[in-house]
């Protein structure tokens, strides 16, 4: 492609480049460039691309995209404005627009994401439809699976995925959409025919810093959609809609709203309610226990309403979806009078959603075994305590991702949370350890929720990513 053909749509500052230079290949990682690449400097948040642009043009690329004109260095350059909006630009004119050929649906919120993509698919897929998935547990191709490094992908492999899904027959794309890829532009120059705002509560101040600043990133949405399915019980919406440009429709289990739910039953392996829209009555059976599950079938259903799928139709579907993995997980323990549940819970908010649904059903002690994330949000790390401590029975306070910092450190940030309460806890540093602790200490009918890894299968310690898989832990302990 020729280098014109690839800056198509966007705005040059200067450039000192040959525009009819063939370019065979993009890269933003000057260790990843091939010869004939175009290298894409990126002005990041840790490390800045353009000090890496002597490297680039040494593996042989065949001139640099940039913000700021290299220095010192005779190199073919294109200045632009913004060249994290300028990558996502050349990605979509490098794999010829792929989103423009399906039928793109974000969904974005701090819980609930992954639910709703996976109902939503089985909807569209139940209509014969083909459709690839983005999310947090895997990437999907129809019934293939990807694997996948972080929510959603940076700009130029989302517009390749992308690729992937037109070319594979998919007429519809149902995406995560996280915050942090709507503040960083990943899915810039995107347009989405529905998006899907769940819920927000605290999650990721370390990188947005506050919590305006949050729902800011996620109202970025809502000016590149045609319609918007939102929560109308969350305060954060009337934020999040402040510059919208979409046609707005809401949701709610607990009060006014255009798509809302009554007559709430709520049981150990399922949630059933009557929808109301427009005078129209539909029974709704999910097979996902918890009240928080009720929100996530009706922005399902509001997310289908306008796609144009009837509310009869995708309640049948819904109440025929198996078990999302990861959300409220059984884990098999024959010969166990106690129960194991694996869920993704790793925010104060997720975590009371699911101890207060497991609450509801255990028959015994609800015990409760979490750590949080180290390199990420500190602030959050007593409320995870608090929250654990006030509905739970009995507190493991363990590790999660470590990352670079101590567990012991993170540990230490958590247990202030628990001052004050009554319940007892236990500290084992070291998670699978904690799970055999646990487990050990079980009594009958007892409800064991290991909360924050859900459907990962592995640990991240320093920069290494070691398997550590739960239900596996678990089935071994037993044997």
């Amino acid at each position: 492609m020729k280098l014109r053909e690839l800056l198509a749509g966007l705005e040059v500052l200067s450039s000192t480049a040959d525009m009819e230079t063939e370019i065979t290949g993009v890269s933003y990682d000057s260790r990843q460039v091939k010869p004939g690449d175009l290298f894409v400097a990126l002005s990041g948040y840790t490390v800045d691309g353009h000090r890496f642009i002597p490297q680039a043009m040494a593996a042989g690329a065949a001139a640099v995209l940039c913000q700021v004109p290299p220095e010192g260095v005779e190199t073919p350059y294109v200045q632009v404005p913004d060249s994290r909006r300028a990558l996502a630009v050349t990605g979509a004119n490098f794999f010829g627009h792929p989103a423009d050929a399906m039928t793109m649906v974000g969904v974005t919120g701090t819980n609930g994401k992954t639910t709703t993509t996976y109902l939503l698919k089985a909807i569209l897929e139940a209509r014969g439809e083909k459709v690839g998935l983005i999310g947090t547990n895997q990437n999907m191709i129809g019934q293939e699976v990807l694997p996948t490094e972080r929510t959603t992908p940076e700009s130029f492999e989302l517009q390749k995925l992308f690729a992937r899904m037109r070319d594979a027959g998919c007429g519809y794309v149902v995406m995560e959409v996280s915050s942090h890829a709507l503040f960083l532009d990943r899915v810039y120059g995107v347009h989405y025919k529905a998006g899907v705002f769940t819920n927000l509560t605290q999650d990721h101040l370390d990188f947005h810093e506050t919590m305006e600043n949050y729902c800011d990133a996620k109202a970025l949405l809502f000016r590149n959609c045609d319609a918007g399915v939102v929560n109308a019980a969350d305060p954060w919406t009337p934020r999040l809609l402040r510059d919208s440009t979409c046609k707005v429709f809401t949701f709610s289990s607990t009060g006014p709203a255009d798509l809302r739910a009554e007559d709430v039953v709520l049981s150990e392996d399922r949630v059933a309610f009557t929808t109301v829209c427009q005078g129209a009555r539909v029974p709704v059976q999910v097979n996902i226990p918890g009240h928080f599950m009720v929100d996530n079938a009706l922005d399902v259903l509001g997310a289908a309403l306008a796609l144009g799928i009837p509310l009869e139709e995708s309640a049948a579907v819904l109440a025929r979806v198996p078990h999302v993995k990861g959300r409220v997980e059984v884990v098999p323990t024959p010969g166990k009078d106690y129960t194991v549940l694996i869920d993704y819970a790793h925010s104060p908010d997720s975590l009371v959603n699911v101890l207060t649904t497991v609450k509801g059903f255990a028959k015994g002690r609800t015990i409760a075994l979490f750590g949080c994330g180290g390199d990420r949000d500190k602030a959050k790390r007593p409320k995870m305590g608090r929250a654990a401590a006030e509905i739970a029975d009995l507190v493991v306070v363990t590790t999660d991702n470590p990352r670079t910092e101590r567990p012991a450190d993170i540990i230490a940030d958590i247990l202030p949370g628990l001052e004050g309460t009554d319940t007892p806890c236990q500290v084992v540093e070291d998670r699978v350890e904690a799970i055999h602790w646990a487990m050990d200490h079980a009594r009958a009918g007892d409800v064991i929720v290991l909360c924050g890894k859900g459907h990962e299968t592995y640990q991240e310690v320093g920069h290494e990513k070691r398997h550590m898989d739960e239900r596996e832990i678990v089935a071994a302990y037993l044997r």
